[in-house]
């Protein structure tokens, strides 16, 4: 995939990865691959001192979380990590993570999680040669710009890590990547999982047609409009929108309830139709978008969303795949996902371990990832092999 002599470069340090608490399951896949492509890798600089610590049984730092009876915690390393280039994996979002606080099982929040990140830092005590963050949900993400008096959380939060010594922050699909001008000097980078979703369309989905005639993107808002953008262009088909009607005289649940959607875009009647997003929250938005899709007499729905947060639970989506609303919901192993959510026949996991490895790797030789950025030539080249272009 990547040019060999990206992996020619001394390294910028012996290789650590620090995965947080509801990151073992993805850190152990990336584990397994960096441990196999360096053990095959040939180099004539493998045994050289510059390389010393490249081959390892393991990547994986050994790091303790441990709790005291008030819920508070610290992080306690239990090796050295003096001139690594050290990783941090965090998963923001894992609810599925509980602690003890008072005799309670409390689950972790993100706050806790962030917290985390921070202890980690703390406890390297500056040793490292560098730190790098892989965020793949954007902590306070949401909460990118202020509207009247309201906190900007997602900028606070990107200048204390800076603060603290952190070099590189990677994410996947940010709510809105200019986020990344409150730490202008810092390494932000916003990656995409679009060649991994088409990919594992092709792979899961039979007779499947991509040309204008028999699909189409569509952005369930104007805000997700650059991602399907791009679907439309490296697919070559056609592109519509749902604006969100909303009552901007009342807050539920933190933002302004929507009102309706109103469809613009040309005629879906007898088309596949892939909705784009970021994530799927409560998925009633999400919902009510293929339900106007399927009364404009549009084929099979997939939805396409980096993050399957499904906050109010599985019903409403296994109620309108039983009334052929969407056909297939295709979401990344980035986030937790519940083992019920596992199991349900419209749910697809796209497994992105074998993205990040690269991107791991590919830094660690301090060399470019942005041939790793552009999944246009991927894409290409994977729709000509399997005939589909």
């Amino acid at each position: 995939m990547n040019n060999k002599s990206n992996y020619d470069t001394i390294p910028v340090g012996q290789l650590g990865i620090i995965a947080l608490p509801g990151c073992e399951e993805l850190a152990a896949k990336i584990d397994h691959y960096l441990k196999t492509w360096r053990y095959e890798r040939n180099s004539e600089h493998k045994d050289t001192l510059a390389f010393a610590g490249y081959e390892k049984d393991t990547y994986i730092v050994d790091i303790t979380f441990p709790r005291f009876g008030t819920g508070e915690s610290k992080a306690a390393l239990k090796q050295t990590v003096r001139g690594y280039d050290i990783f941090i994996l965090c998963d923001c979002f894992n609810y599925g993570v509980t602690y003890k606080m008072y005799g309670m099982d409390v689950p972790m929040s993100p706050d806790d999680h962030f917290a985390n990140i921070k202890r980690a830092i703390s406890a390297i005590e500056g040793k490292a040669k560098r730190i790098s963050v892989i965020m793949p949900m954007l902590y306070e993400g949401r909460q990118h710009k202020r509207s009247s008096r309201e906190s900007l959380d997602c900028a606070m939060m990107l200048q204390e890590l800076q603060t603290m010594g952190v070099e590189n922050l990677i994410t996947f699909d940010a709510h809105d990547p200019r986020v990344m001008n409150a730490i202008p000097l810092c390494g932000f980078e916003s990656v995409s999982p679009a060649y991994q979703m088409i990919k594992s369309m092709v792979r899961n989905v039979e007779d499947l047609s991509l040309d204008k005639d028999n699909l189409m993107i569509i952005s369930p808002d104007e805000g997700g409009m650059s991602r399907c953008i791009f679907y439309s262009t490296v697919l070559g088909v056609e592109l519509g929108m749902f604006y969100k009607r909303r009552d901007y005289s009342r807050i539920v649940d933190g933002r302004n309830p929507i009102i309706a959607h109103e469809f613009l875009g040309d005629n879906v009647a007898g088309k596949d139709v892939i909705i784009v997003d970021d994530m799927i929250s409560s998925g009633e938005s999400m919902i009510e978008v293929a339900t106007k899709l399927k009364e404009l007499k549009a084929n099979r729905i997939y939805i396409f969303s980096s993050f399957g947060l499904f906050c109010n639970g599985l019903e409403s989506f296994d109620k309108a795949y039983k009334e052929g609303l969407i056909y297939r919901v295709f979401t990344t192993n980035l986030i937790y996902r519940t083992p019920e959510l596992r199991e349900r026949e419209w749910y697809v996991e796209v497994d992105l371990s074998k993205y990040i490895s690269y991107m791991v790797d590919t830094l660690n030789h301090d060399t470019s990832i942005a041939e790793l950025l552009d999944p246009a030539d991927k894409i290409n080249a994977l729709l000509e092999k399997k005939g589909l272009k």
